[in-house]
């Protein structure tokens, strides 16, 4: 079976084609990626409308080259998965129409995707036999979130930031101290070098009996902190702000993670998205599954951004479980 996957959700114009076999191995054929870091970073982050045009300009092509990669045509696909939610509703219309007109041009079903299901079925890729239920840990730019995946479909969000996600404060925080959009690979840098106790700033785990986040105010202490040396004329090494920082993100993300686990009683526990490619997010919790006794399960680097395949890999899914689509679907930011 043969799965065309199409993703447009924010910045990353993106399609794969994903062959599953008879046993329900995903295997990628082929994974085509249009980035738009490079029209974003003259702005300091996303412009959704900029991203909506840019995707137009993009989706054909992406399209045509996973294809052509995979050394297959639109007959020889099975269904085509797209993302319809959620994300910014520009950039989403462009993927689900072109999707849909694609779909119904040839025949073929069409099967709306949840982005962030798809980031953790990306894991599927690299372990084949992982198989729910499970804990997941989903990190990216607009999403932090603790889920309960109790089947391939059926997924129960436990914890979720209640405000700004971590990859968005990852950005705002390099942002100021004169990184380039994105930010989170060289934070991840700079905090290998520095002090983790530089400076203490205050976790994002709310202490309120739930499993959820809150970067607002992680986030502004930082901020204000930089701000207020910056005024003072105080010189600081922003190695040890990046460290501290992230020594902070990692506490909150493993405090209430740890509680997830023992909530859930689940044994393994799987992360996703694109903060997941985080050295010092991948070792803390690495090392507090060893201290529990549980399988930890991490996507290759390659898949933890925005991409096509991810989008195959659960359209799949969704597609056994019959969770298809007509031309009425819509986009939901």
């Amino acid at each position: 079976m043969l799965i065309l996957g199409i993703e447009s959700s924010c910045d990353e114009t993106a399609a794969a084609v994903s062959e599953i076999s008879g046993n329900g191995a995903l295997r990628l054929l082929s994974d085509r990626v249009a980035s738009q870091i490079a029209i974003h970073r003259l702005y300091g982050g996303v412009v959704p409308e900029i991203a909506g045009r840019a995707h137009a300009e993009a989706i054909c092509r992406v399209t045509e080259e996973a294809l052509s990669e995979a050394g297959v045509t639109m007959k020889d696909i099975d269904a085509v998965g797209v993302t319809n939610t959620p994300g910014l509703i520009g950039a989403l219309l462009v993927g689900v129409n072109f999707a849909k007109g694609l779909a119904f041009a040839h025949g073929k079903p069409l099967v709306p995707v949840n982005h962030i299901k798809a980031h953790i079925a990306a894991n599927y890729y690299e372990y084949p036999d992982l198989k729910p239920p499970f804990l997941a840990l989903v990190v990216s730019g607009g999403h932090t979130s603790l889920i309960h995946v109790k089947s391939h479909v059926d997924f129960e969000t436990v914890g979720r930031t209640r405000d700004d996600a971590a990859g968005e404060a990852f950005d705002k925080i390099g942002r100021v101290m004169g990184l380039s959009y994105p930010c989170g690979a060289e934070m991840d840098r700079l905090a290998s070098l520095g002090d983790p106790s530089a400076y203490k700033f205050p976790l994002a785990a709310i202490p309120d009996g739930t499993l959820d986040f809150s970067f607002s105010g992680m986030k502004t202490a930082v901020l204000n902190t930089i701000n207020s040396m910056n005024q003072k004329g105080v010189s600081f090494k922003t190695e040890d702000i990046a460290a501290s920082f992230t020594h902070s993100f990692t506490a909150s993300i493993v405090k209430k993670l740890h509680e997830a686990v023992i909530r859930t009683g689940e044994k393994t526990v799987v992360i996703a998205g694109g903060v997941s490619a985080n050295s010092h997010l991948r070792n803390a919790v690495g090392e507090m599954c060893d201290k529990m006794g549980l399988r930890f399960c991490l996507p290759p680097r390659a898949l933890c951004g925005d991409n096509g395949a991810m989008i195959a890999a659960q359209a799949y899914y969704e597609y056994m479980a019959g969770n298809t689509a007509d031309t009425t679907l819509n986009a939901e930011a």
